[in-house]
């Protein structure tokens, strides 16, 4: 019984290749029109290039990571240091959020006037700009956009991409730039290694690097303005009350001084006790100076101590070749599909 099912699941390859073999022309003639048919139009598609930049950024739970020893090496080996970071650090943005910060249209709207410009030289505008115009698309994109374009005119864009958008109000025309650069500004996160990562993927390699770059710095600023912004917001208050304070002791200090100058011979009870309290006075206003100066010196080692550190662990570099469209792979596969298309008609008919 066992060799007749096995018999049965056995698939009979020399029937199969008798019952196609008189299909043998077509073949010879489908396959290769396939292979050259789709890789001419897969040349119609513009080329696109891709860049990455890899950086290690600091958590403030580090310390809890370090103080577990054993179990926060064994947590990390199952890509579960990132929680334990989240578990020692009362930050809301943390690493595994960067993507979606990446991805929210505020954070695209800051990338939108970085002045870009190609590798041959002929285009030179902000991002907004370039996203809008310059890009390239295949002939049936242009056909269907075209036709879009006849049914449901598209308002002209009054904007020139060097000022920041409002993301709050936002046209079809500007919707639809903003998606996309989403699509071309990818962001993933390592859950082990604690590693981001940012690919950008563009038509023009310089301007793909040039986005990389952008778009790392942008996210370093992002994440050291929330870090930092409790820590900027006290060091600017001690650096006012500093700045009243030192302008307070100087005319106790001008006081103090005009008036003793002025009565330098002077025996009089009243005004020795008027220099003494003049005295006092500019000595309070100094030691109040002093505080202030001791708690603005101690707000900037905190805004330095808040202030998050970024290891570079890729630089954006300008990619040399393409990244896609895989003209030839793509053939292949269609060429492959096709085969076995006519091969299942063919079957199904000989039944």
């Amino acid at each position: 019984m066992e060799d007749n099912k096995t018999q049965e699941k056995t698939i009979d390859l020399a029937s199969i290749a008798k019952k196609l073999w008189p299909h043998r022309k077509r073949y010879c003639y489908v396959l290769p029109a396939t292979l050259i048919l789709t890789y001419l139009l897969t040349t119609c598609m513009p080329r696109y290039y891709d860049c990455k930049v890899s950086l290690a950024p600091e958590t403030t739970g580090t310390s809890l990571s370090g103080s577990l020893g054993s179990l926060g090496s064994l947590a990390s080996s199952f890509g579960l240091g990132g929680s334990l970071a989240k578990m020692g650090s009362q930050d809301a943005i943390y690493a595994e959020l960067y993507p979606q910060v990446i991805e929210s249209r505020d954070f695209l709207a800051e990338l939108m006037p970085v002045e870009v410009q190609t590798k041959k030289g002929d285009v030179k505008c902000n991002y907004y700009t370039y996203l809008r115009d310059k890009q390239s698309a295949a002939w049936w994109d242009v056909v269907q956009g075209k036709i879009k374009e006849w049914f449901s005119p598209t308002p002209a864009d009054q904007s020139n991409g060097t000022e920041k958008l409002s993301v709050f109000n936002l046209t079809k025309l500007q919707s639809d730039i903003f998606n996309s650069a989403k699509g071309k500004i990818k962001c993933t996160h390592d859950k082990k290694t604690d590693v981001v990562s940012i690919t950008v993927q563009d038509q023009d390699p310089l301007v793909c690097a040039t986005m990389a770059d952008a778009t790392c710095k942008k996210l370093q600023d992002f994440i050291i303005d929330y870090r930092t912004n409790k820590a900027r917001i006290d060091y600017k208050y001690y650096e006012r009350l500093c700045e009243e304070s030192k302008q307070a002791y100087e005319q106790a200090r001008k006081a103090y001084a005009s008036f003793a100058d002025a009565h330098q011979n002077a025996v009089l009870v009243s005004y020795t006790a008027k220099i003494e309290a003049l005295e006092n006075e500019m000595q309070q206003k100094y030691n109040i100076y002093n505080a202030m100066n001791t708690q603005k010196q101690a707000a900037a080692a905190k805004l330095q101590e808040a202030t998050p550190a970024f290891t570079l662990i890729q630089s954006a570099s300008v990619p040399v070749k393409p990244a896609g469209p895989k003209r030839m792979f793509i053939s292949i596969i269609m060429m492959i599909l096709s085969f076995f298309i006519m091969s299942g008609i063919y079957l199904i008919k000989a039944k």
